[in-house]
């Protein structure tokens, strides 16, 4: 659903709007249909989801030379999300995907989500979607 809403930005952003197709989204007199109601609505909730994300995982810092290469680190206003904790950088891959970015993690209490006072203390480290990156310190905040 994203992909669509990113699709329908790019060129209402790089076109000249000149109709509405009649079909699954619109009715013959360019009214909305139901179906884009509940598409608009499942859009706005992945959007909301991606909020929530973005704070548990936010972005890392980044700068790539070419003759250190890249690295990552992490901060308190690392990818633009203020908080109260610096975290260390993973790779987080998407469910089914190869792909991963760099997110940084929180590495002390609860796991995001869990409100038991009965919890390893280690944060989302353990979050199945994240990888260590090799050759760095598992605590490592670069």
């Amino acid at each position: 659903m994203l992909t669509i809403q990113n699709w329908l930005s790019f060129y209402s952003e790089n076109y000249i709007f000149v109709g509405k197709l009649v079909g699954r989204f619109y009715d013959e007199n360019g009214a909305p249909t139901k179906a884009l109601e509940q598409a608009k609505a499942v859009i706005e909730e992945v959007l909301k989801f991606k909020g929530q994300q973005k704070k548990q995982f936010p972005p890392c810092n980044s700068e790539w030379s070419s003759t250190s290469g890249s690295r990552f680190w992490c901060s308190k206003q690392s990818g633009g999300v203020k908080r109260d904790w610096i975290g260390v950088p993973r790779k987080l891959y998407k469910p089914g995907s190869s792909d991963s970015h760099c997110v940084c993690v929180r590495t002390t209490g609860p796991p995001s989500g869990q409100l038991d006072s009965q919890h390893s203390d280690r944060g989302d480290l353990d979050n199945p979607n994240l990888q260590e990156y090799k050759g760095c310190h598992p605590l490592a905040d670069s």
